[in-house]
């Protein structure tokens, strides 16, 4: 990067970092490291639900999945806004009449501390992997960037946001979100723009998005059932419907969020305004992923889109490194031509059209099945980087294409946006280890001093954790996918949890704790075998504790008459 580039990237960061630590200065009790003293309004409640979940991972590995697979990773969220709205009447009332810290302690006043403590701990366990992988996403650029080893990187970012986070807490991290996501949104629209603008031979954005359609990228909506595929309108309505309902009400990382909320009115107006926002947001973001696609269909494509890997393949096997280029040249001059060809045609409507329609889709398989030798071979070297080299397509393009100044902030944007997640994260895993099983466990009851302390301490351990996770994230592949898969893994059987304790109110503690464990089982034992797609983990989860549940209710009533 340019001078100026490192200029505009430090300058952003530093200046969030310092916000960040003024804003939240001061601090004297958890009421206000924990809850931001409950003052928030509405318009901050929804940037921080949406900063939370529109992570670095987002921005980075979003549109490199729509270059990749097409559009159709959007149908993951056509169940938010059904979700925010159940959300609103049943979850939200319940936690702000009770005024809890964490989701988990109304588990405690239904059933008992027992189920409390285990559902705590599922959510501790699937969030405290998920934020290494949070931050292991901007590592990437700056190990690609620098040239630095990549665990060097994760300590790097990892640490340097819990400069304001272990200082200013809740209310640090809501105004930081509110700096950050600002800028994240405008630097996103302003590089789609300059997308369009940087368009070979005069190309405009209707030529553009008339390349990606041909190209099969703008598969915004897939209609066929299918169990094992991963994003269609069946998993997306259904499977995004539960898996929203379990993120944003019972996972502390966005409880915490709205529960900082002034009232009822503005935790729920910001919670149905991100239901409303978020899909024409992710839209847009895949958006670009897939204008990128018609970009390199227009302009040469690299053979390899991580550099550094496909360097180290030329340095150990450069004889098959040439052959692949070779045919990588051959396979991207005609992909190019075929492509110009469809757009002076387009108009047309003739024979000639379909036959280079045609053509182009056939080259379009020929050259990503060369890239998936090529990643193959890669992979086989046993060099130490990613399975894949979705996470670098958009890089590359921001990297090779943008003007100075603007490589350095777009560069800022996912570093913002990591922070802006991670922040919430571990400010929630420390408020639910602290509250839900630290203070569970202590028999005497700490003055506020002791407790604030306690705190930051629990928020300095969950970031080293999550730093020592994002070590071993190297071999997860689409970022943006890994994150949502491991999230399934839990989020099920968490969300049946809550649904018993709200709408089944003869089950007891002992016989949820022990349907939750059953559960959790069930949900492993049909991941690692591969049935269904990862969406559906979060509906069997969730049904599995309510079946379980009743099936112990029905042995208990059984047994109580037979007695």
């Amino acid at each position: 990067m340019s001078t100026i580039d490192w200029t505009v990237l430090i300058f952003t960061l530093v200046a969030v970092v310092v916000y960040g630590v003024f804003i939240g200065r001061g601090q004297k009790s958890n009421e206000s490291y924990l809850k931001a003293d409950n003052k928030m309004p509405w318009y901050i409640v929804l940037i921080g639900i949406m900063a939370t979940q529109a992570s670095a991972i987002t921005f980075l590995s979003a549109p490199g999945q729509a270059y990749t697979d097409g559009m159709r990773f959007v149908q993951y969220y056509f169940g938010l806004p059904l979700a925010m709205i159940v959300i609103c009447i049943t979850f939200i009332p319940i936690f702000q009449r009770l005024n809890v810290y964490t989701a988990y302690e109304y588990l405690e006043n239904r059933f008992d501390k027992k189920t409390r403590v285990l559902t705590s701990l599922l959510f501790l366990f699937s969030r405290g992997l998920s934020t290494g992988i949070s931050i292991y996403a901007p590592s990437i650029i700056l190990s690609s960037v620098l040239n630095w080893n990549i665990y060097l990187t994760n300590v790097l970012t990892g640490g340097i946001l819990l400069i304001y986070t272990y200082v200013g807490g809740a209310k640090a991290i809501a105004h930081t979100q509110k700096l950050q996501f600002l800028i994240i949104l405008g630097t996103m629209a302003f590089a789609g723009y300059l997308l369009i603008q940087n368009m070979p031979n005069g190309i405009g954005f209707n030529d553009a998005l008339y390349l990606a359609g041909k190209s099969g990228k703008l598969n915004v909506i897939t209609t066929e059932f299918d169990w094992k595929d991963k994003y269609n309108i069946w998993s997306g309505l259904i499977g995004g419907f539960f898996l929203a309902l379990s993120y944003f009400g019972t996972d502390q990382s966005q409880v915490g969020r709205y529960i900082t909320a002034k009232d009822n009115t503005n935790a729920k107006m910001g919670l149905l305004l991100n239901g409303l926002v978020k899909i024409p947001m992710q839209f847009a973001i895949l958006l670009i992923g897939a204008l990128l696609f018609a970009f390199f269909s227009l302009k040469p494509a690299p053979i390899y889109f991580n550099e550094r890997s496909y360097q180290h393949l030329k340095e150990t096997k450069p004889e098959q490194a040439a052959v692949f280029e070779k045919e990588h040249q051959d396979l991207q001059l005609k992909f190019n031509a075929e492509s110009k060809e469809i757009l002076k045609l387009k108009e047309t409507q003739s024979l000639e059209l379909k036959k280079t329609i045609q053509d182009f889709k056939k080259t379009q398989t020929q050259v990503k099945a060369l890239h998936g030798r090529v990643e193959e071979a890669i992979n086989n070297s046993n060099y130490n980087a990613e399975k894949t080299d979705t996470n670098y397509i958009f890089l590359y393009f921001v990297k090779n294409t943008l003007p100075v100044g603007m490589i350095g902030l777009l560069f800022a944007v996912i570093f913002l946006a990591s922070w802006g997640s991670i922040s919430a994260a571990l400010n929630s895993l420390a408020a639910c280890s602290l509250k839900d099983v630290h203070l569970i466990f202590k028999k005497e009851i700490p003055d506020d001093a002791t407790e604030l302390k306690y705190s930051r301490l629990h928020t300095l351990a969950w970031g080293i954790f999550s730093i020592g996770v994002a070590m071993f994230a190297t071999q997860m592949g689409s970022l943006i996918e890994a994150v949502n898969v491991l999230g399934s893994l839990f989020y099920g059987p968490i969300l049946g949890i809550f649904l018993v304790a709200f709408y089944y109110k003869k089950i007891t503690g002992s016989n949820v704790f022990i349907s939750a464990i059953l559960s959790e089982i069930t949900v492993i034992a049909v991941y690692n075998f591969d049935i269904v797609s990862f969406l559906w983990l979060n509906v069997i989860g969730a049904a599995a504790v309510i079946i379980f549940s009743a099936i112990g209710l029905l042995f208990y009533k059984q047994k109580a008459v037979t007695s």
